[in-house]
């Protein structure tokens, strides 16, 4: 017997009515190329929306299309990543840091129809646009320059639509919406279709206060995670599902840029990589006094949060850190740090201890670990690689792409890659990626639990470990550290202080300055360049 309840798709129109009707009069703000500062209301953007819609529609796109997007965080990218989906259609954002060659292959591999590009990445673009077949391309003015002939001008194609003939896609709720790509770093990039019920049940998990993020129509919130990466996290639709201000910081992404936009605009919430708050926390630790902040909550993912910066926040400036884990294949949200009423009455270092873990999956994603002898026991000693379930989760990759035991179990549960433990509360903490687990002795080494308490010393700014080839022990731990302004170490200071919180033989064999660790398109240590550089240097 069914319920009697309203048939009533999950589909992204959803979102955009809600913005329009309830918070028609909260703001978008957006800092262009120039520097100069757009703002408009959710009202404008829906009309904006509508009219993008229909003009794409009379451009000849139809549902199930793709249009791509090579596109900043800016409002005119907002309004893509509604009027595409809305449509019918499938949105696109391609990976601005990626290699020409990678994102050539990418608009082919995913067949892109149309795609629209910021003027000021142009020169990007015409280094692979002789390599796609796509009908149009639809420039975005920002960049003061004539566009080319050659290209549609955005704002004159918004211009041409008629909003009062828009028509929202009211189809299927499992019909895709959103399509993005893994960073490739293991072998080409996969194609990842998101779903419109996969983003609404994304969306409603985050806006979920047991996540720790709250998020509400009070918020100014400012994402540095950019929107050409797993939809920047979900926040430029859950942030319009609630009225959110939202703030965009364009291609100003260096730390006094961002503070700018923190203090001139009252930001509350922020969420990007850690590498990047590492530079916004330097820059606040060097002149204190400069900015005048109303941040409540930076929320922090991509890649390990070290203790020290969660600490540090929060000591110094009053600023919590929520820490969220998650893969471009699960949209991306899995869990978060969340504070439980436990965990609120234990001691502050607890806590920062806590924060550095990847913390509670959020309401719908199932976790399990298996190692060589079957699942794990959640005892938080246990290390096996975490999977995954749940209704914003992949269950294969765009073209059928390792869909085979590589990526996902018999029983069709998503091998995350990540070693993990899982505490008795049900706690994850990732110990290391399956290819970066240093196994020395038949012992495994977490380098990321290692590079987190090398970066708390006063004198590093960045540190990442690598296994080493050993002939004794098949391999062993190396770390290569990256200078705060100033400062100097020795090999015998590090040991020291790592030796009061590892076993000796997690202790690492070397150390190693140099002027900046390496990094994947999305911000995140790229390991395999140090391993190479290692091996290069000691043959």
């Amino acid at each position: 017997m069914k319920g009697l309840m309203m048939e009533y798709q999950l589909t992204l129109p959803t979102i955009l009515r809600r913005a329009e009707t309830l918070f028609g009069k909260k703001e978008i703000v957006s800092r262009l190329p120039d520097k100069s500062i757009h703002r408009y209301t959710y009202y404008d953007f829906a009309i904006r929306t509508k009219k993008l819609s229909v003009a794409l529609h009379r451009l000849g796109t139809g549902q199930g299309d793709r249009v791509a997007t090579l596109c900043w965080n800016h409002y005119q990218h907002l309004e893509a990543y509604f009027a595409i989906p809305c449509m019918g259609v499938i949105i696109h954002p391609l990976n601005i840091r990626l290699s020409p060659d990678d994102l050539g292959y990418i608009v082919n591999h995913a067949e892109d129809k149309i795609i629209i590009v910021d003027e000021v990445l142009l020169p990007l673009f015409e280094k692979f646009k002789h390599t796609i077949k796509v009908s149009k391309v639809i420039v975005i003015p920002n960049g003061g320059k004539q566009i080319p002939e050659e290209y549609l001008n955005y704002e004159d194609l918004v211009a041409s639509g008629d909003d009062s003939l828009f028509e929202p896609f009211e189809g299927d709720e499992y019909s895709a919406a959103f399509m993005c790509y893994t960073s490739g770093t293991t072998g080409k990039p996969k194609g990842i279709l998101y779903s419109h019920r996969s983003i609404m049940l994304h969306v409603m998990s985050f806006l979920l206060s047991c996540t720790g993020a709250g998020i509400n129509e009070g918020d100014v919130m400012l994402p540095v995670v950019p929107m050409f990466h797993a939809s920047a996290w979900g926040f430029p639709y859950s942030c319009t599902f609630v009225g959110t201000t939202q703030v965009f910081p364009g291609p100003f992404l260096d730390a006094e840029s961002i503070l700018q936009l923190f203090e001139n605009e009252k930001i509350t919430l922020t969420a990007g990589v850690p590498t990047v708050m590492m530079s916004i926390l330097n820059a606040l630790e060097n002149e204190p006094a400069k900015y005048k902040l109303f941040l409540r909550l930076i929320i922090l993912g991509g890649s390990a949060v070290p203790r020290f910066l969660a600490k540090s926040f929060d000591e110094n400036f009053g600023i919590k850190v929520l820490h969220s884990w998650g893969m471009t294949e699960m949209s991306p949200l899995g869990s978060t740090s969340v504070m439980t009423s436990k965990l609120q009455k234990a001691s502050k270092d607890e806590q920062y201890d806590h924060i550095a873990k990847q913390g509670l999956p959020v309401p719908f994603v199932e976790i399990r670990g298996r190692n060589e002898f079957g699942f794990i026991p959640w005892d938080g000693l246990t290390m096996g690689e975490l999977e995954v379930r749940g209704p914003w989760i992949c269950s294969s990759y765009y073209k059928g792409e390792e869909t085979t035991e590589e990526k996902f179990t018999q029983d069709g549960w998503l091998k995350t890659g990540d070693i993990v433990t899982i505490s008795e509360d049900g706690f994850i903490e990732i110990k290391d990626r399956s290819k970066d687990v240093i196994k020395s002795g038949g012992e495994w080494i977490s380098s990321v639990a290692l590079e987190n308490s090398l970066m708390g010393h006063p004198s590093i700014l960045e540190a990442a470990v690598i296994a080493i080839p050993d002939d004794k022990w098949i391999e062993r731990p190396f770390a290569y550290v990256v200078l705060k302004e100033g400062k100097n170490f020795s090999a015998a200071d590090l040991n020291e202080f790592l030796a009061t919180r590892f076993a000796k033989f997690w202790i690492p064999d070397g150390y190693h300055v140099i002027d900046a660790i390496p990094k994947t398109s999305v911000g995140k240590f790229l390991k395999s360049a140090l391993r190479e550089k290692f091996l290069n240097e000691h043959k």
